[in-house]
């Protein structure tokens, strides 16, 4: 008798190649895993390379809630070159000497992107418009205008500064810079923005995305090395490193797994996502305060 293929509930931290759109990475995962419950928490664009994280199976649940989280990146921003699309991939729009830009302008224009910030995402971007991606609309010549949207740049900085002659004879800066930001925010329209703000234009030119709220890069595999084993890392120790934990009592539990809504302890108000776990570390669900009770987000338990 044949031995059923059981796919383990929980994440899956990938390593991101190049060339790779998100979807490619979850339609691979899929063969891999021998599933088609597999879903990820926020895209990556196809030139950048990092974090990405998948759910499959039950944890899919869990993707919505760690979208929302921080993220940070490592990338390179040439100054002096507008693109299309405003990463490298893009068509060249404009070229524009930037020899002349100091490092003390670099720093200012730097902390005006810096906090909670207004930010236009590319056009080139899956925001989508009267219910229609923006990419689609950009790429069909549409004339149109995406609304600024509050997004949060925590940490910005420049590490290196080097001057660089680019393919058209332009003379550039390229800047290594490392990003910690809200979730939404589009490192390519930092860079375009910057540039724009320095008079010379830029571009994002490489992108590598180094966490995802609690999950880094130091624990993500590639697909080539999940092709090989499969490391999934068990839902109820995902949802621990990425949300407070509240434990409650066999009875709550079974209440809880029922549809009741249980009174939520004050210090959890205001916390957002909450993973509740009962007797034998067993994970039950997500839950969020409302009005002193927990809503269930999604039950696991």
């Amino acid at each position: 008798m044949t031995q059923k293929h059981t796919t383990p509930d929980g994440l899956v931290i990938v390593d991101k190649p190049s060339g790779f759109t998100s979807h490619d990475v979850v339609a691979k995962m899929r063969g891999i895993a021998r599933t088609r419950r597999v879903g990820h928490a926020g895209t990556l664009d196809p030139m950048a390379t990092g974090v990405l994280v998948l759910g499959v199976e039950r944890a899919t649940k869990l993707l919505g809630h760690l979208a929302l989280t921080e993220k940070e990146y490592l990338g390179t921003i040439r100054l002096g070159q507008n693109t299309l699309t405003d990463d490298a991939e893009g068509e060249l729009t404009s070229s524009t000497d930037a020899s002349a830009v100091t490092r003390d302008a670099v720093a200012a224009g730097v902390a005006k992107l810096s906090g909670d910030i207004m930010q236009v995402p590319s056009k080139v971007s899956a925001i989508k418009i009267d219910g229609v991606r923006s990419y689609k609309r950009a790429r069909e010549g549409e004339e149109f205008d995406i609304p600024a949207r509050p997004v949060t740049v925590s940490s910005f900085s420049v590490h290196d500064v080097r001057e660089a002659v680019a393919d058209d004879g332009t003379p550039v800066l390229d800047l290594v810079v490392s990003v910690v930001c809200s979730s939404g925010t589009y490192i390519r329209a930092l860079a375009r923005d910057l540039g724009a703000g320095l008079g010379v234009g830029g571009h994002l030119t490489a992108l590598r995305r180094t966490r995802v709220g609690p999950y880094k890069l130091d624990s993500a595999k590639t697909l080539d090395q999940l092709q090989r084993e499969l490391t999934v890392m068990p839902v109820a120790e995902a949802a621990t490193a990425a949300f407070p934990r509240w434990d409650v009592d066999g009875r709550r539990a079974g209440l809880l797994t029922n549809g009741v809504r249980l009174e939520m302890p004050e210090e959890y108000a205001g916390s957002g996502a909450v993973a509740v776990f009962g007797p034998d570390d067993r994970f039950l669900a997500l839950v969020e305060e409302q009005r002193g009770k927990a809503k269930s987000l999604a039950v696991f338990g």
